[in-house]
């Protein structure tokens, strides 16, 4: 006679004989291995490879002045302004910002300003950690502003700030913001219509920009008085004064070479007649590029965005100039249409008109080229007192 299996009570009738075991027995320990399968499911099992979006060791909790310094960027918000953040051909400038800027080399990493339209959005975005402090003069001798949740930084700023930075800084910057050029004369020699002793290269160089020769000599004129080793109060420098992040990207290895400076500024130009293409009238474009030169592609469409947007032509630079000068007041800087802020717009616009005078003037004084493509070889000076007459376009020049 077959016992019972011993797994199973005596007063389970149905289940006494091994027989029946062996047919209800995998039923029951499949569904003992669905049940243990769909509860391990349940549960958050982070990917060893991937981690997960809810593993609390990939969230930071803090965003202080170590987790700062191991990114390299400190982020600072402020509003555009000549004591705050406005860019001057391509670069930063402001005293805020350059007190931002020595307060980020102190600790080891890079600057990136924000920029927002009101004082509101500078504390919103600072609360919703956009930004690490906001980059704005404060009441009385207190420091930037920074989040509760940032104790270090803030005790950093705290510890080297003081109360009479923001004046010798300021000081400084007026001191080391003195141009450093000779001017020539206009006219090297306005008997025989000699205007410079680069005009050679003005001759040579002026195809590739699509402009009149003696264009391009009034703008060097303006830019450093015909002095190759002039240097601005912004650090632009050569004859054509190219900032030197922009030469570099002209691919100018020289900046303080006349023929070089003369070839990349050509270049730059030439973009810039490319950027105004919507200006169809050429005249009228010549206008527009010579203010983006001094002053910036964005800041001029800023202007033309108030031209448009106050019953004006946009494409006509009498109508687009007065706005350039209002980009240096608040109400128009921070008009909504306007996306870059502060501008040097008498700067600016002193530029141009100077350029286009001196140009007249120099149509009237010193001949065109009989053709820009062959001038009579262009020379520059090298160390040694010789010539070189090798010249190349400034688009072969630069390759």
């Amino acid at each position: 006679m077959k016992k019972p299996y011993p797994l199973w009570p005596n007063s389970i009738g149905f289940m006494k004989e091994e027989s029946v075991f062996r047919v209800f027995f995998p039923v029951v320990l499949l569904s003992c291995l669905l049940m243990c399968s769909c509860q391990s499911r349940s549960e958050h099992h982070p990917s060893v490879i991937f981690g997960s979006a809810t593993d609390a060791t990939d969230v930071t909790a803090v965003y202080d002045l170590p987790q700062i310094q191991q990114a390299g960027t400190l982020i600072g918000i402020t509003m555009s302004g000549p004591d705050t953040y406005y860019e001057y051909r391509g670069q930063g400038f402001g005293l805020q910002f350059e007190m931002a800027e020595e307060f980020a080399r102190q600790i080891g990493v890079s600057l990136q300003m924000e920029l927002a339209a009101d004082s509101s959005e500078m504390f919103a975005r600072l609360e919703a950690g956009e930004a690490d402090f906001v980059c704005m003069p404060s009441e009385g001798d207190k420091p930037w502003a920074t989040r509760e949740d940032t104790p270090l930084l803030t005790e950093a700023i705290a510890g080297w700030w003081d109360p009479g930075r923001a004046g010798r800084m300021a000081l400084r910057s007026r001191q080391e913001r003195v141009p450093q050029r000779h001017s020539r004369p206009v006219m090297k020699d306005r008997r025989h219509g000699v205007i410079s002793a680069y005009d050679d290269l003005f001759i040579r160089y002026s195809s590739t920009a699509g402009w009149d020769w003696r264009l391009l000599a009034a703008q060097c004129y303006q830019e450093s008085g015909f002095d190759p080793k002039a240097v601005s109060w912004a650090g632009a420098q050569g004859l054509m004064q190219l900032m030197p992040a922009t030469a570099t990207q002209l691919g100018v290895t020289s900046v303080f070479d006349p023929e070089q400076n003369i070839a990349g500024a050509v270049r730059y130009i030439k973009q810039l007649n490319s950027t105004f293409q919507d200006i169809s009238d050429p005249t009228e474009r010549i206008h527009f590029v010579l203010a983006a030169y001094n002053g910036g592609s964005f800041h001029v469409r800023d202007a033309m965005a108030l031209t448009q947007k106050y019953g004006g032509d946009e494409r006509s630079w009498k109508q687009v100039a007065p706005y350039i000068l209002r980009l240096a007041e608040p109400q128009y800087y921070r008009d909504p249409v306007v996306k870059h802020g502060y501008m040097r717009g008498s700067e600016t616009e002193a530029y141009v008109s100077n350029i286009m005078q001196r140009w007249k003037d120099y149509r009237g004084s010193a001949r065109a080229a009989s053709t820009a493509s062959k001038p009579a070889p262009a020379r520059r000076n090298v160390e040694n007192g010789e010539f070189q007459s090798k010249v190349k376009s400034a688009d072969e020049f630069l390759q």
